[in-house]
């Protein structure tokens, strides 16, 4: 199994309403890491955390000595397409990726959920999925057009990721919340377990009380959620739950040319702490380049996170390369610190 890496990094700046360049609208901007992958022992041993104080870096909530860099790499987007499921593998077999992220409405969704019930090495969150990239794409709610009116638009589809605030303006949380329980039980009844839970294009949810629910959901179901911004990653360390430490990467905020050259130089300089990097590995035909504004990010991910310059990098460096289990352990250890589930109002945003 190949170790883990990622390719770029969001800043907290995502925007006041936390929406993310993510598959939509690339921008600029590169630091993170990111991976979640499910601990599919049910029985686990629980893991011995150290007592440190909120200052303590996340890698030393995990056990690891403040010097040491600690990466998670997550594909993102399983499920969107048969090319993007090939392509994660693939990553995953033969390059860094630590896990990845499953997104139940994807067109291609089923296919992924065969590959985790034949692969359990491969470990996986799930992507909760508000919005679909292009036009061309058919998703709807896993919950039911009907019973999720405020997600729709009016051809019944799941609203554009580039109107994302439309959605965000409208959206009701107790409909949020039957969405990301359909999306999540369609998984558990899989009979897959996931480590964690994190947004398709939306930075911690683009609203506080959207980011509460999946907070709730995963404390419920004993879960991890990747946490994003620095407002929600200040809140979760004041609680003792070990999040990223340094600026999120995103790799649809680097270049398509000389992406493994960026990739081995963001190694290079990976500070001490965990880091997290969301990437996007896919294949390069002309339905990934019309989703993904007609650049090449998917083909090009795919090959930086499988070169030998990027995985030696790894190695040089002394990064140590996990996926969300051993975090997810972690909340677990700490369940007083997560909100409980459920709506406290049914209005958007109040």
């Amino acid at each position: 199994m190949a170790t883990t890496a990622t390719l770029t990094q969001r800043d907290e700046g995502a925007g006041t309403n936390g929406l993310t360049s993510g598959n939509a609208a690339p921008t600029g901007g590169a630091e993170g890491l990111g991976s979640g992958s499910p601990a599919r022992v049910r029985g686990f041993e629980p893991l011995r955390f150290r007592v440190t104080p909120p200052s303590a870096l996340a890698s030393e909530l995990l056990g690891r000595p403040p010097e040491r860099r600690v990466l998670i790499v997550n594909a993102d987007d399983f499920g969107m397409d048969a090319g993007v499921n090939r392509a994660v593998v693939e990553a995953f077999d033969h390059g860094i990726v630590t896990s990845c992220s499953l997104m139940v409405p994807g067109s291609a969704a089923a296919g992924a959920i065969a590959v985790l019930r034949a692969r359990p090495d491969l470990p996986f969150g799930v992507h909760l999925t508000l919005v679909r990239d292009s036009a061309t794409l058919a998703w709807t709610p896993v919950a039911g057009r009907e019973a999720v009116p405020s997600l729709v638009d009016a051809s019944g589809h799941l609203r554009l990721a580039a109107r994302a605030d439309e959605l965000l303006a409208v959206a009701r949380p107790d409909e949020v919340e039957a969405e990301l329980r359909a999306q999540l039980g369609a998984v558990l009844d899989a009979g897959l377990a996931p480590t964690h839970l994190d947004w398709h294009c939306l930075a911690d949810g683009g609203r506080a009380d959207l980011h509460d629910l999946a907070l709730g959901l995963a404390g419920e179901h004993g879960l991890a959620v990747r946490v994003w911004l620095a407002p929600s990653r200040r809140r979760a360390r004041d609680r003792g739950l070990p999040v990223i430490d340094h600026p999120f990467l995103d790799s649809f905020s680097l270049d398509v040319e000389g992406k493994t050259a960026a990739c081995v130089e963001l190694l290079r300089r990976l500070p001490a702490g965990l880091s997290e990097w969301a990437v996007h590995p896919g294949s390069s035909d002309e339905w990934n380049r019309a989703v993904d504004g007609g650049r090449p990010v998917r083909s090009t991910d795919l090959a930086a996170l499988t070169s030998r310059e990027v995985r030696d990098a790894v190695r040089e460096e002394g990064i140590e390369l996990i996926d969300y289990s051993e975090v997810r352990r972690a909340w677990v250890a700490a369940p007083d610190a997560v909100p409980p589930a459920g709506v406290t109002r049914s209005s958007p945003g109040g």
